[in-house]
């Protein structure tokens, strides 16, 4: 009210209206507006009279009832969470037309008479809880570039005992391996593991039960710790775990420069986890997280298996060609697998499929040494022996020379338009070649043959003779 009283009287005075804003810090048009208003003559002039059902606005900001509040308040016990916006949508969306400056006001206001629910604390026993989530954030280089980096962080609950994995993503086996691996660095499984809701954790609630990501369910049972969860939609009992991402973020990546993410990056982690585990006394406990460590090794379990020998187990399906694919890559099944429903157990350096009924089995590499297709030795001679038609046989050699990548398919188009009219024997020798050398040799001696402008059946196989090829030529 004084300083609307005093924005009238200078405007009376003859101030110009730029410079009675600038005086007060107000945009132009709440002076303009101020001056439209009816003039200040007590402190009554600022409280809303009403006449009837008719409300007449004399000074200030648009009058809220009572009733527009109750529905505000409504709106927020039923969704503590629901933004700002979204009220402001359902309000019109029922006939009151409030702008969004004046919900945040009105919020603000309803939220200040909402009881706040009490806060209790937990705290672990020896053994008892670990927190685990994923976080991202962005990190500065020493010339002043920015990298996004994923990470995931483990700690102990009774010791304070923290890990710290730099992870490639936030999928479900990134997640695993790191779980386990922190594990293994703690020196045991706690009897329970904090997370929050993430789909690599549990993708839906049905009839508020939770239903686990597939992979990880396993997981939990093999190791014999127990998921536990943040209760959705309460984000107060989400702070442990959020509190520990925001902690790594905020006292380690925001605060430090690191020169690369390769090398300078893992060294100055390893030497800050081992600052905060061993040097540092947590501000909960007041102890040296190492020092209470110890405890916490006598009461958790033994790991079953090791983590690097510990597959995944993800349900596939052998596809019409007789191929596994997952993440992109592909691997060889007997021809007899076709269709058949099978588990890929999944490692960090092999995948081993087996069908059901354990009827077939292969063991692969997890990635294969050129292109995204892995066959073992054999594989691809018993997979024609299955085609039938002389058609679909050769373009079935077409395709395995095709999968050697970039050298395969420069070699076949020239082999194909030089000799438009006899590259069919040309590929069945190629292919017979290909299942005689393997893979790597038969893909240096065809770069070898491509690189001479050497098209032809024939001469790769006089390379072959002569050593091309070979393992010690690669090397020289």
């Amino acid at each position: 009210m004084l300083d609307r009283h005093a924005v009238r009287k200078l405007l009376d005075a003859g101030v110009n209206p730029r410079a009675v804003a600038a005086q007060f810090r107000v945009s132009r048009r709440t002076i303009e507006r101020i001056a439209r208003e009816a003039e200040i003559r007590s402190s009554a002039d600022g409280v809303l009279q009403r006449e009837g059902e008719a409300a007449r606005r004399l000074v200030g900001r648009p009058h809220v009832t009572a009733a527009v509040r109750a529905r505000v308040q409504a709106l927020v016990v039923d969704d503590p969470e629901c933004p700002p916006g979204e009220i402001c949508r359902l309000l019109r969306a029922e006939g009151t037309p409030l702008g969004l400056s004046t919900v945040y006001r009105v919020l603000r206001e309803v939220r200040a008479t909402i009881p706040v629910a009490l806060q209790v604390r937990f705290e672990g026993v020896a053994g008892e809880f670990a927190q685990f989530d994923i976080g991202e954030v962005s990190v500065r280089l020493a010339e002043g570039q920015r990298r996004t980096v994923h990470f995931a962080a483990y700690r102990l609950k009774y010791s304070r005992w923290m890990h710290v994995v730099i992870v490639p993503n936030e999928r479900v086996e990134a997640l695993i391996r790191s779980l386990l691996d922190s594990f293994a660095r703690s020196g045991g499984v706690p009897l329970r593991v904090v997370f929050d809701n993430p789909k690599t954790v549990v993708v839906r609630h049905e009839e508020g039960r939770p239903v686990w990501n597939a992979v990880l369910a396993p997981v939990a049972i093999d190791y014999g710790f127990k998921i536990e969860l943040c209760t959705p939609r309460q984000p107060q009992q989400k702070g442990a775990v959020e509190n520990l991402v925001g902690y790594v973020k905020r006292a380690f990546f925001r605060a430090r420069r690191f020169t690369d993410l390769a090398t300078d990056l893992p060294q100055q982690l390893a030497e800050w986890l081992l600052e905060v585990n061993t040097t540092r006394p947590s501000r909960a406990t007041k102890e040296i997280p190492a020092v209470r460590l110890a405890a916490e090794q006598a009461r958790m379990k033994a790991l079953a298996v090791a983590p690097e020998e510990y597959g995944l187990r993800i349900p596939v399906t052998v596809g019409p060609t007789a191929m596994v694919t997952h993440q992109g890559l592909r691997y060889a099944m007997p021809a007899a697998a076709c269709g058949i429903p099978a588990t890929l157990w999944l490692y960090p350096d092999r995948v081993k499929i087996v069908t059901a009924g354990s009827k077939h089995e292969a063991v692969h590499p997890r990635f294969p040494s050129h292109g995204t297709g892995s066959y073992l030795p054999g594989q691809r001679a018993a997979q024609l022996a299955a085609v039938a038609g002389a058609r679909k046989r050769l373009y079935f050699m077409r395709e395995r020379i095709l999968e050697l990548g970039p050298v395969g398919e420069g070699y076949l188009t020239e082999l194909i338009h030089q000799r438009p009219h006899t590259w069919k024997g040309d590929v069945e020798r190629l292919f017979a070649l290909l299942e005689e050398l393997g893979d790597t040799h038969f893909r240096l001696v065809l770069q070898r043959a491509l690189f001479q402008r050497l098209i032809g059946a024939e001469y790769v196989v006089r390379l072959v003779a002569r050593g091309a090829g070979s393992s010690s030529e690669a090397v020289s």
